[in-house]
């Protein structure tokens, strides 16, 4: 008979086993070596068979394991009917197994969502070893190196060797631009880098774009700003000087034409001086103009060294004190902490903020309780930073993405080269100069370092 139950089923073999070992030592003491013999082989059989219903258990479990450790999720665990215990075990088995094929199903769906993005965005993605061997490459890193497949970053020197080079010994939050000259084409090529392990490999990521269009793009405007801004200050300049010599050529031709008996009055020769002075004044506002321009060129070299950005701020309280009392306008300082450091040259950044003050003085001019403050601090990204704020008119909207362009100002005496001067400073100091405003509320340029 077979019994379902498990312990039913041991049971019974037990009361078996037990009642064949009676027999047996029963046969050993009243009979021959013979029916002993043969129970004795009955009960080494039953030993087996209970091993083997026993072992039925641990086999299951191990084919489970290995299900897990090779990742074969499709098969079941059926032991229903040999109990409760079973019963739970063969739904823990089978719970185990459909939550398994549950997550990697999401991480196949996750893995082919990655895929499909990586292929199909328009940044050219390689992830390579060491030694160079490629381990990922999507199709626009193919089109942009003209590659149907690469195997070893070392293969990309036909195309250029800087990029080969930059490519092995770039580090981990890297930036590098290099040019390639590809037959006719010129590539400008921005660089990123990462860094990961994987399987005991050590893996850069590096994400590839040509920026060529946008450079051309950024130069083709900055040259065209420049040509308006040289265009509309030299025409004001040759139109009335043109003008004024045309009519003194006016006048001298009219002398000429009485054979030099004509008689110059008072009111011509007032004319013509007051021509010339005109042309004379124009004349050096144009020289003016072309020297400015060309101090734009000149900046020096920064001279760094570390300074206490509160040294700075007491410097400029000391320079623009007296100015600034006598036009009733309140300076405050604030440093926190009090111990900040850059890295700068101090003369040129003094010169940044004096410029800026002197700006914000022209911004308050006839305002109730003008106030100026100087305030440094890091910002959220850890960077030091140094903010002029004043309560000035402000400046409008249409025009504050323009007041960095060389030559550019609102103020009727203005050069219009203080902010694009100051740009360049802080450009040669690795930083950034923005401005923020609201209209007769609040002015905030910020120097970042």
């Amino acid at each position: 008979m077979v019994y379902k139950n498990f312990r039913v089923n041991i049971a019974v073999r037990i009361i078996l086993f037990a009642l064949t070992m009676i027999l047996f030592f029963h046969f050993v003491y009243s009979s021959t070596y013979i029916t002993p013999l043969f129970i004795a082989l009955i009960i080494l059989l039953q030993i087996y068979s209970l091993i083997r219903y026993v072992d039925k258990t641990n086999r299951d479990l191990a084919s489970f394991l290995e299900s897990i450790r090779f990742s074969e999720f499709t098969r079941t665990f059926q032991v229903e009917g040999m109990g409760p215990s079973f019963n739970e075990l063969n739904k823990a088995f089978n719970g185990v197994i459909s939550d398994f094929q549950r997550v990697r199903a999401e991480k196949e769906e996750h893995f082919h969502y990655l895929q499909t993005v990586v292929q199909n965005i328009d940044v050219s993605i390689l992830a390579y070893t060491s030694d160079g061997n490629v381990e990922m490459i999507n199709k626009s890193a193919k089109k942009l190196f003209q590659q149907g497949s690469l195997k070893n970053i070392s293969k990309l020197k036909d195309l250029s060797q800087e990029l080969v080079d930059t490519l092995y010994n770039i580090k981990p939050g890297e930036n590098k631009l290099i040019k390639v000259q590809d037959d006719d084409d010129i590539l400008q090529l921005a660089v990123n880098a990462t860094e990961f392990k994987i399987k005991n490999k050590q893996v850069t990521l590096c994400t590839i774009k040509n920026i060529q269009n946008v450079l051309e793009g950024q130069e083709t405007e900055a040259w065209q700003k420049l040509i308006r801004v040289l265009t509309h200050e030299i025409m004001n300049s040759i139109t009335p000087i043109s003008s004024l010599s045309a009519t003194l050529d006016l006048i001298l031709k009219d002398i000429r034409s009485n054979n030099g008996n004509s008689i110059l009055t008072d009111e011509t020769v007032n004319e013509i001086h007051q021509a010339l002075q005109t042309i004379n004044k124009r004349s050096n506002g144009l020289l003016h103009f072309v020297n400015t321009y060309r101090n734009l060129t000149r900046i020096p070299q920064p001279n760094f060294k570390i300074v206490r950005v509160s040294d700075i701020f007491k410097n400029i309280e000391s320079l623009m004190g007296k100015e600034l009392d006598n036009n009733n306008i309140t300076l405050s300082l604030s440093v926190e902490p009090v111990s900040l450091e850059i890295s700068a040259d101090e003369q040129l950044i003094e010169q940044v903020l004096i410029n800026l003050i002197r700006n914000s003085m022209y911004a308050i001019e006839g305002k109730e309780n003008p106030h100026i403050k100087l305030r440094a601090f890091f910002n959220k990204r850890g960077r030091p930073t140094i903010q002029v704020h004043d309560n000035g008119s402000g400046i409008l909207p249409e025009v504050i993405d323009k007041i960095f362009i060389p030559f550019f100002t609102t103020k009727p005496t203005g050069s219009g080269i203080g902010l694009s001067l100051s740009r360049q400073i802080l450009k040669l100091h690795g930083g950034t100069i923005t401005a923020q405003s609201t209209p007769e509320q609040e002015t905030i340029f910020t120097l970042t370092f």
